[in-house]
């Protein structure tokens, strides 16, 4: 009997233990590392439209360099200022990521040492005082038109084991790691934030190429015209000249050739000398040529004849459409390296895992070493492009000999009157019709004269074709 005294007593002590230490225990039980599961990362940042800059860090492993991509609102539009301050066309991009990082929640707690760091990627990329070169995450940074942080984040690895877009994320200054789901495109792809259609022509309206094979002797400056290809839309075939008996303009390729001037797209940009762009933009006068822009030009592969003519050491491709609006596409040289190299000529910042190459989010990576940059050294082309427009298309047709009928009602015309009203009906559509190619071509050559493009060799080679190419045998 008093072994089982001496265990109820026990029983009974330890029950007014468990009941003093629930009464003492706080009202919500909740572990602090759950305390705030749910919440937003960054609860003051409500609107997307605050967002005015965005900023994407990575660390190159195999440089031991940073690089940064950025878009900023300056002036009156988005600018790139890590490729020269080319537009950033695609405007609501930023809004976007901003809405998408607005939205994002903190779901499970992982870490909450700095060691565990590396091992889940969300190492500051610029922490300098850490040694390791592993483990560094992508930093993903927005402010406001005032520089106010609105968002800061470190974005790591997947999730293992995670269905979804589960990354592991940090927010710099802060030990403890979340793993959270995060399906926002945070593109640092120089390609996503332009204007993709470089030429803006549709190509069910090119109705003339012309083809221009040849190359320049940069001693002499002689050029070597090896062959012009004019080639002609006459629905529903296309022609070429000097077709002998039996031959045809090949289909399947003219098709071809069609789609890779409508699908042009760039892969990089240099600016020109100030100088060379306003007196590009205004080519009505001819260009006006200083010694350091012709140097810039003919580092690119440009020169100009004995005669004044502005040429390539690769030929040319001229394309106009129905609207009267001319192009000339001038290839230059090839263009080496890879990642920022190509994209900004940013000698020693490119590489594998350059800033302009990743991705975060949306398509399932962050865009690993070398993703979605050219192919490798020599993959890449100068192209110099100008437009004009064409008037000897439209000829003038007669005016009317007065404009008296438009003083009074219909009924009152006379036969003259109904005559002089259709004349100045077609006249004025003929003047609308011309007035819209001229402001077309002088729209498109004031964005063109800014720059010089970088296009793939892809995209040379489906547009640089010769007579074989094209002309076979029916």
């Amino acid at each position: 009997m008093d072994e089982t005294r001496k265990t109820l007593a026990f029983v009974a002590a330890a029950a007014l233990v468990i009941v003093a230490a629930f009464l003492a225990a706080p009202a919500d039980p909740t572990p602090e590392a759950f305390s705030d599961r749910g919440e937003a990362f960054f609860p003051d940042f409500v609107d997307p439209n605050d967002a005015v800059s965005l900023e994407v860090i990575d660390f190159n492993e195999a440089t031991g360099g940073i690089n940064a991509f950025s878009v900023v609102f300056k002036g009156t539009r988005w600018r790139i200022p890590s490729h020269h301050n080319y537009p950033a066309d695609d405007r609501d991009r930023l809004a976007r990521t901003a809405a998408g990082l607005i939205e994002v929640r903190k779901d499970d707690v992982v870490a909450e040492i700095a060691a565990d760091h590396e091992s889940l990627g969300v190492v500051d990329p610029l922490d300098e005082s850490i040694a390791s070169l592993s483990g560094r995450g992508k930093r993903v940074t927005i402010k406001d038109g005032n520089d106010n942080l609105l968002a800061d984040l470190i974005v790591g690895r997947n999730v293992p084991g995670r269905e979804g877009q589960y990354r592991y994320l940090r927010v710099p200054g802060q030990k403890r790691t979340y793993a959270a789901r995060f399906d926002v495109d945070v593109s640092s792809r120089f390609g996503d934030w332009i204007e993709k259609d470089l030429l803006e022509v549709d190509q069910a309206r090119i109705e003339q190429v012309i083809l221009k094979d040849y190359s320049i002797d940069e001693g002499t400056r002689m050029l070597n015209q090896r062959d012009t290809i004019v080639l002609s839309k006459e629905a529903p075939d296309w022609t070429a000249n000097r077709m002998r008996t039996g031959q045809k303009v090949d289909a399947v390729k003219m098709e071809d050739l069609l789609k890779a001037l409508d699908e042009l797209t760039i892969v990089g940009v240099r600016p020109k000398p100030a100088g060379l762009s306003r007196s590009l933009e205004g080519n009505d006068e001819g260009i006006s040529i200083t010694r350091s822009e012709l140097a810039s030009l003919q580092q690119k592969g440009y020169y100009f004849t004995g005669d004044g003519q502005l040429v390539s050491n690769e030929g040319e491709t001229q394309v106009r459409t129905a609207d009267g609006v001319l192009y000339t596409l001038r290839f230059g040289e090839i263009v080496y390296g890879a990642g920022d190299e190509v994209t900004a000529g940013l000698i020693g910042a490119g590489g594998s895992g350059s800033a302009g190459t990743g991705n975060l989010g949306g398509s399932g990576g962050l865009g690993g070493p070398g993703a979605g940059s050219p192919a490798g050294p020599g993959e890449n082309r100068y192209l110099f492009i100008t437009t004009g427009f064409d008037a000897s298309l439209f000829p003038e047709p007669p005016r009317p000999a007065d404009l008296g009928f438009q003083a009074r009602a219909d009924s009152l015309w006379s036969d003259a009157d109904r005559t002089n009203a259709d004349l100045h009906e077609k006249h004025e559509s003929w003047r609308q019709r011309v007035d819209t190619g001229r402001r077309t071509s002088a729209e498109l050559n004031a964005r063109f004269a800014q720059w010089y493009y970088v296009i793939s060799a892809e995209s040379f080679d489906r547009i640089r074709l010769r007579r074989t190419d094209l002309v076979t045998s029916e």
